[in-house]
């Protein structure tokens, strides 16, 4: 077996008493104190990620903004400091990566990707990149990420970083922390408002320490996970990937079929104009049980789809979404088959859980 991967904050993460585990490869904290109090934190007060494992890509030259036009099905923003999350698709229209690309100048972008598509998504980049005035480059090993979210995420943020106090959502801005350089967003994948700040590995951890010493609670991937389903975001690699569009994964308003040419636009106009058999939706259970990855959904005992991911909440209980016919509408009564037992649900609008943010 090949040897994990440590973050510049794997130490730091251990020493905080996390438990650590395999993510894609990573060696990365599943939970530190619980996944309920850790849940708990990030919902009512702050808590912070270990997200060093995201991998960021560079896009920079004359053609940056028209490149990425190109490769996403999304409009990209060409105002400096702004963000657009979108979809990266294969030329039948299925999901490579999901993403955010931030316009540093129109012709600079910093694209941040998922940890297990850093590779792919690289290759895919600079394959497309050969008929554009563009260079890429895979900048994922300069950066470490300390993802901060929660109500009072962005006032504890601004005490070390004024800029924090006007960076509008889906923002970016350059900062300098001890003399060092770096980045701060703000994003999130819990639902909750927060930023994620970028500096370089080597003082990734006095950030941690310095957020520690204030009373952030550190959380894990097992929270992660918990907050980002009652979220309505898409876990690439289950919720989505190269078998799925973005509009069997409740993603269609990501794609403008009306703007110029992109990859994977004429396998959608198609599919689109077919309909398709199956769809993303929500699915919360009527009785106890834990609803996971793999599960059967029934209708009248007869099998209608399957679960994608499924997790308890501490808000909603049992919940997941998955892959059901299209003509299973929303508040339909299915069972879903949890260790041979079938338990009784509901087909629910996602995302769960909406924040004002």
């Amino acid at each position: 077996m090949a040897e994990l991967k440590k973050t510049a904050l794997c130490h730091a993460c251990e020493q905080a008493g996390g438990k650590m585990v395999d993510f894609h490869g990573w060696l990365l904290p599943v939970q530190f104190d619980s996944i309920l109090a850790e849940h708990k934190a990030v919902r009512e007060n702050v808590g912070m990620f270990d997200v060093s494992h995201m991998g960021q890509l560079s896009v920079e030259g004359k053609d940056a903004w028209k490149f990425l036009q190109y490769i996403s099905c999304n409009n990209i923003k060409s105002t400096p400091a702004a963000g657009t999350y979108f979809h990266i698709l294969t030329e039948q229209g299925t999901i490579i990566d999901d993403a955010i690309a931030f316009c540093l100048t129109p012709e600079k972008f910093l694209v941040v990707v998922n940890a297990a598509c850093v590779e792919e998504d690289f290759n895919w980049f600079q394959k497309q990149a050969k008929q554009f005035s563009v260079s890429v480059s895979n900048e994922s090993a300069q950066w470490s990420m300390i993802a901060l979210q929660g109500p009072k995420a962005l006032s504890l943020a601004s005490t070390l970083l004024p800029v924090v106090a006007n960076l509008p959502r889906f923002h970016i801005a350059p900062i300098e922390l001890w003399g060092i350089k770096g980045y701060v967003t703000r994003t999130g994948y819990t639902g909750e408002d927060g930023v994620e700040i970028m500096l370089p590995g080597t003082h990734i951890e006095k950030l941690w320490n310095e957020f520690l010493r204030l009373g952030v609670k550190p959380c894990g991937l097992g929270a992660r996970d918990v907050l980002r389903l009652e979220a309505g975001y898409l876990l690439n690699g289950a919720d989505a990937d190269q078998t799925r569009t973005p509009y069997e994964a409740n993603c269609g308003w990501v794609v403008k079929l009306n703007k110029e040419n992109f990859i994977g636009k004429a396998a959608l106009e198609q599919k689109k104009a077919a309909g398709f058999a199956t769809l993303l939706k929500g699915v919360h259970l009527k009785s106890p049980g834990v609803p996971r990855e793999g599960c059967k959904v029934f209708v009248n005992g007869i099998e209608k789809g399957f679960l994608t991911s499924g997790t308890y909440s501490p808000l909603f209980k049992g919940i997941a979404v998955g892959y059901l016919n299209a003509d299973v509408p929303v508040g339909a009564e299915v069972e879903v088959e949890i260790h041979g037992r079938k338990v009784p649900a509901e087909v629910v609008k996602t995302p769960f859980y909406k924040n004002r943010v």
